[in-house]
């Protein structure tokens, strides 16, 4: 993340989490360092993984005081191995003990995140399709989440509800059918906006070929009706394989030849990658 990125999107988030954690004072950092000295600590890898969030990581310290000064040792995307020192952290020594948990949820939550893509679009390397993270994300954690996904390989589905449409089933059900979803969608959105739908079987999705959607979205379909439906779409829509997609299952869908596949548990079901920071001194 770049400083403009970090400024007008994550500030904000940092300081509210920086908020939870300290309301009034750290009354703990307060009765055994009272008064300013300079210290450092050292970041240090638990297990194997790859690193990222280090810009936010830094940016809670700076938050605290701007003159806190980090060096790191590695870079996001990096692979990582368990006892390496990843980062030295210099400054008020009361800063690094009141920031040090609030830095840490956000690396080993956005590094765990990364490892875990890494994983995923490993098995997805020299196929031609693209792997999605989705909006199953933890509230105020998206932008932080997403781009961990993009640190490990994965792409961005939609932000949110404002930067695409996605026609799910309750869409369709509100809407009155699929061709009915669709049409209403084509005659509200902005011609440059692309329009997705969800089908769950084969007539469904002739529906939604027919009305001239952009993207199928096949929804916990079968093996078999999947790669039946790519053949159907192929040179009229793209198409999203979606549903309970993890790292355990994800190798049967490797050759159906979809454009992308979707995969809400990126964000919402891949551990921490644990780290510490260790060896806190006077300097």
């Amino acid at each position: 993340m770049n400083n403009i990125t970090m400024k007008l999107n994550a500030d904000d988030l940092i300081l509210s989490a920086l908020k939870e954690d300290i309301t009034s004072e750290d009354i703990t950092t307060n009765s055994v360092m009272p008064k300013y000295q300079q210290g450092e600590v050292e970041l240090i890898c638990k297990e194997d993984g790859i690193i990222a969030g280090l810009d936010v990581f830094k940016r809670v310290f700076e938050l605290l005081d701007e003159s806190t000064d980090i060096t790191f040792f590695c870079k996001d995307g990096d692979f990582v191995k368990n006892g390496q020192k990843l980062a030295i952290v210099r400054g008020d020594i009361r800063v690094l003990l009141s920031g040090e948990r609030t830095a840490l949820n956000y690396l080993q939550r956005m590094s765990g995140i990364a490892t875990y893509t890494r994983k995923i679009a490993d098995m997805l390397e020299g196929s031609s399709t693209k792997l999605l993270d989705t909006r199953k994300t933890t509230p105020n954690m998206r932008i932080f989440e997403k781009y961990a996904v993009k640190v490990g390989g994965g792409y961005n589905h939609r932000f949110n509800l404002s930067d695409g449409i996605l026609l799910k089933d309750n869409h369709i059900g509100a809407a009155g059918g699929v061709k009915e979803a669709v049409k209403m969608a084509k005659e509200y959105a902005p011609f440059v906006r692309k329009i997705e739908i969800e089908v769950e079987n084969l007539d469904m999705l002739k529906e939604a070929l027919e009305a001239g959607a952009d993207i199928i979205m096949l929804d916990n379909m079968s093996v078999d009706d999947m790669k039946e439906a790519v053949k159907l779409a192929k040179g009229k829509a793209e198409t999203e394989c979606s549903g309970n997609v993890t790292k355990e299952n994800i190798a049967r869908l490797i050759d159906i030849g979809v454009d992308y596949i979707s995969s809400g548990a990126l964000t919402h079901s891949s551990p921490i990658l644990d780290l510490s920071l260790k060896n806190l001194h006077a300097i």
